[in-house]
């Protein structure tokens, strides 16, 4: 731990879909003198997400869905093309994301490998993400994928060529952080 940072309250803001806090801390400039912070935290748990490629056929599998904080910044129809991506839960990040292959594309998948992890948003939230990438073909399509109606998930499996799926970062069409970082890791370290 930090002994320059003491945390003096923590304010509970909301408790609905995952946690806001509002935390007061004290802060030990370096030249000694201490000051106060007051900073807003999410934490909404720390998530895995993963990169499916084909390199025999040069193919990505991404997913398409509305999210809707994208929506209220001014996405138009607030769909985002996403590398498939889950939250941890009780389980642990490997086995998190091969669940989560299977839920949200309907590809299950035995060996992954994780390349990395990341803060995505440090400023306000506290959630962690831990990347993957694994190869798929044709005979690990076991369903339809789309998402569990549990979860209100209604997600559209997309398989795209490599080079189309990086000529949408250049376009536009993939905005979504998690999905540039594991499309560009595929074309530094030439998996397909």
């Amino acid at each position: 731990m930090n002994n320059g940072i003491k945390i003096t309250k923590t304010e509970l803001l909301s408790d609905n879909w995952y946690r806001l806090n509002k935390v007061t801390y004290e802060y030990q400039k370096k030249n000694g003198e201490w000051e106060t912070h007051i900073r807003e935290a999410y934490d909404r748990g720390n998530g895995a997400a993963i990169l499916l490629y084909n390199k025999e056929h040069r193919t990505v599998i991404l997913t398409r869905q509305f999210r809707l904080p994208t929506y209220v910044n001014g996405n138009k129809d607030g769909m985002m093309i996403e590398a498939c991506a889950g939250l941890l839960d009780e389980n642990n990040a490997e086995d998190c994301i091969k669940k989560e292959t299977e839920e949200e594309t309907g590809y299950r998948i035995d060996k992954v490998q994780k390349v990395f992890e990341a803060y995505m948003s440090p400023g306000s939230v506290t959630e962690i993400l831990y990347f993957f990438v694994a190869e798929y073909d044709k005979e690990m399509k076991i369903s339809e994928g789309g998402g569990l109606a549990e979860e209100q998930e209604n997600i559209e499996v997309l398989e795209l060529d490599f080079e189309e799926a990086l000529n949408m970062i250049r376009t536009g069409e993939i905005k979504d952080a998690k999905t540039i970082m594991l499309l560009q890791y595929a074309q530094i370290h030439a998996l397909l």
